[in-house]
């Protein structure tokens, strides 16, 4: 009786069958946000430089005078030399010189942070103070009686006109310029806040009321998530308003700040110095910008992208 003796299986080419393929390798796809990102980001850069390049042209025909315009090839190609004007945060006292205290590069970074910290802490004051305010008016009517007729008075008063107030409350330092932020800010949002509470869709209140939601959380569970983010868009376009007054404030009521270095410019004549330190108000706010609405798009997940919507009819 014969036994079969198990085999190994025969290879492919012994089968006749041709070899198998190898796996294909996985190719990185990136998403559409990243590819929507990273257009933004190109289109930044042309713009930018389509801007740039149109005033080094003006320059290279001799149109844009570099004593009163330079291009940006001259101010930013001397970064060192100008930090050294930032050195401001001892300069007004008595028999303290631009060569000491910090060295150019911190100083630039306590400029900054200076004026940073107080844009963000009047915003955000203001934001706070504003916003109760606003939901206070439309919740009491007393305290809108009260009010309302008031802060509707100020509002068209420009901040500049607070500069003296804010100096004589507060004297000279970081208070005036936060106070400045603040008051330029408050009055504009109260009156946003009261018509974003008056456009709610009445329909979302009927269904509260329906419901038997009372008044209180009408407010807290509809109304104050409804006017989010019209709010939030007027707080970031608020953003930019608030660093034209910090600077502002600074060339007058502040000892050292982005405003001061641009007066200090200006006193010397250093046109340099003073397109250096525009690009550098213009990087933050542009930076401040981006952190917001990406912290928006965070926030409001509830809320559709809409942008360019409309853009193809």
């Amino acid at each position: 009786m014969a036994i079969d003796v198990a085999r190994p299986p025969l290879a492919a080419a012994e089968r006749g069958e041709p070899p198998l393929a190898a796996a294909p390798a996985r190719r990185f796809t990136p998403s559409p946000a990243w590819r929507q990102a990273a257009s933004r980001i190109g289109w930044t850069l042309v713009s930018v430089g389509c801007f740039a390049g149109l005033w080094e042209l003006l320059w290279a025909f001799g149109i844009a005078d570099p004593k009163l315009l330079p291009p940006p090839h001259v101010f930013l190609g001397s970064l060192a030399d100008q930090a050294r004007f930032f050195n401001t945060a001892q300069r007004w006292q008595i028999g303290v010189g631009m060569n000491s205290g910090p060295s150019p590069a911190m100083a630039v970074l306590i400029t900054v942070l200076s004026s940073t910290g107080r844009v963000l802490a009047g915003l955000l004051l203001a934001a706070i103070l504003s916003i109760g305010v606003g939901v206070a008016i439309r919740y009491v009517a007393i305290i809108e009686k009260l009010t309302l007729p008031t802060i509707t008075l100020l509002a068209p008063v420009s901040p500049i006109a607070w500069l003296p107030v804010a100096i004589f409350l507060f004297g000279i330092g970081n208070a005036p310029a936060i106070f400045m932020v603040f008051i330029a800010l408050f009055f504009t949002m109260v009156l946003s806040t009261i018509n974003q509470i008056d456009g709610v869709n009445r329909n979302f209140l009927n269904v509260a009321r329906t419901m038997g939601a009372t008044k209180r959380q009408i407010y807290a569970r509809v109304i104050i998530p409804a006017i989010l983010p019209g709010l939030l868009v007027v707080l970031r376009l608020n953003l930019f308003g608030a660093w034209m007054v910090v600077l502002v404030a600074e060339a007058t009521g502040v000892g050292y700040g982005l405003g001061q270095v641009i007066m200090l410019a200006r006193n010397t004549f250093n046109p340099s110095l003073v397109f250096f330190t525009i690009t550098l108000i213009g990087l933050l706010g542009f930076g401040f910008d981006l952190v917001f609405r990406m912290v928006q798009r965070r926030l409001l997940y509830w809320v559709p992208q809409t942008a360019g919507v409309l853009r193809g009819l």
